[in-house]
């Protein structure tokens, strides 16, 4: 798959919901997606549930989601491989559509 986005990730391992919960900043001027997981940080299960969070917000399957940086951290940075124009609304609108959740 051509281009793709990368986006930075704010993980909450045992957050009780595999969610993407709003923007958040992370210092120095960036932002990160904060998203949480059902999944525990072993074993990497934390990391394959944020894939497949992300996979899910973006329309893409869960094989165009890689983990590039953060494996044992809290903030982690992925690639969606895909459409970049696409890729990016679908994940504006997953952010945008938490607001109106209780």
């Amino acid at each position: 798959m051509p281009g793709g986005v990368t986006v930075s990730v704010r993980a909450t391992p045992k957050g009780g919901r595999d969610a993407i919960d709003r923007i958040v900043p992370t210092g120095e001027g960036a932002c990160a997606l904060k998203v949480r997981v059902r999944a525990a940080p072993a074993d990497g299960e934390a990391n394959d549930a944020l894939a497949r969070v992300l996979a899910k917000a973006a329309g893409a399957p869960p094989s165009a989601v890689e983990l590039l940086q953060g494996a044992a951290g809290r903030l982690k940075t992925f690639r969606i491989a895909g459409d970049p124009a696409r890729l990016a609304a679908a994940l504006e609108q997953a952010v945008a559509g938490q607001g109106r959740k209780p």
